[in-house]
């Protein structure tokens, strides 16, 4: 007999169209009964997953139940799972996710994860296997400041920084990865002692920050240009090369024929550049596999995890199958 599972409610207000389009573009290999179920629980794991990351990994594994085998499915429940502090499963779900998908946009996620499992050495191996001018600008902008934190878990501050000394450390352009960076970047400097400089990049931070926010006031087709007085730090060429551009294999063997599902459309990315002339300065249950078994890779590094899909590929599942 299946076991019953105590799915969290959904308020009738919220509907399939909740979801984006893309991501419910990749329902369509199921009934539309089933489609229209789970697009409403992932509609309902976005919603939370600021305010109540708990309750949105709830949402993510109901969906999981009826739809393990779609990849937007299995990175929402790598979201919620890294949301709610299960950095391993987080990181079976994100491979799972790039083997169905084929997709590398959650690369700086994943490294994020293995320095939560407590493996930093591991986490800028893995940075380092995709060639970094593979990647979307906003994704190889994710990775430096991943990799930036797992040499700073490493005690190694000054190669911290070099993480971040990117062509995007521009303070004279705000994009939306801007203030994340420029945060990062003043994050190693303090931690260098760099109190000065640290501030200055705080500064940035909140000037792309309040840039960006201007700009979509006026259209997205608009480009930030920030005018600054008094600029002590150097930072990169627009030109530049980035040094940390290595490529590698794919660590998780990703040439592993994904299954048949779509894979994840690329959505437009909003980093779009944007022109300002003055600018005011001024994220366990033991049972969750009982629960849930749908496909899933092994995890070859022997973290612990409480994946919802954990179970054996060949193996019987308990799980409806998506139709």
């Amino acid at each position: 007999m299946r076991p019953e599972h105590d799915d969290p409610e959904i308020p009738e207000s919220v509907t399939p169209n909740d979801l984006e389009r893309v991501a419910r573009n990749e329902l369509k290999t199921l009934s539309k009964e089933n489609a229209d179920g789970v697009a409403r629980h992932l509609a309902m794991a976005a919603m939370l997953i600021d305010e109540d990351p708990a309750l949105a990994h709830r949402h993510a594994v109901s969906a999981a139940r009826r739809a393990g085998r779609i990849a937007v499915v299995r990175e929402t429940l790598a979201i919620t799972a890294y949301a709610t502090g299960d950095f391993a499963l987080a990181l079976r779900e994100l491979r799972t996710q790039r083997r169905i998908s084929g997709s590398n946009d959650q690369l700086a996620l994943m490294v994020d994860s293995e320095r939560g499992v407590g493996r930093p050495e591991r986490a800028l191996e893995l940075g380092r296997s995709v060639p970094r001018d593979t990647l979307p600008v906003p994704v190889q902008v994710a990775v430096a400041i991943a990799m930036s934190g797992a040499r700073l878990d490493l005690d190694q501050p000054e190669l911290a920084l070099a993480e971040l000394e990117i062509p995007q450390l521009n303070p004279s352009r705000a994009f939306s990865y801007s203030p994340a960076l420029f945060d990062a970047y003043a994050e190693v400097l303090e931690e260098l002692g760099r109190e000065d400089d640290a501030h200055v990049w705080r500064d940035r931070a909140v000037a792309a920050a309040e840039a960006l926010d201007d700009s979509f006031d006026v259209g997205a087709d608009e480009t930030v240009e920030i005018i600054e007085v008094d600029d002590p730090t150097e930072y990169p060429d627009d030109d530049a090369l980035d040094a940390h551009d290595l490529d590698g294999d794919d660590l998780d063997g990703d040439a592993d024929e994904a299954d048949a599902e779509q894979p994840v459309a690329d959505s437009d990315d909003d980093d779009v550049e944007t022109d300002l002339d003055d600018l005011v300065e001024d994220g366990t249950a033991d049972d969750i596999a009982d629960q849930v078994g749908i496909d899933d890779e092994d995890d070859e590094d022997g973290a612990q995890s409480t994946d919802p899909a954990d179970q054996d590929e060949q193996g019987d599942t308990d799980v409806p199958t998506e139709k």
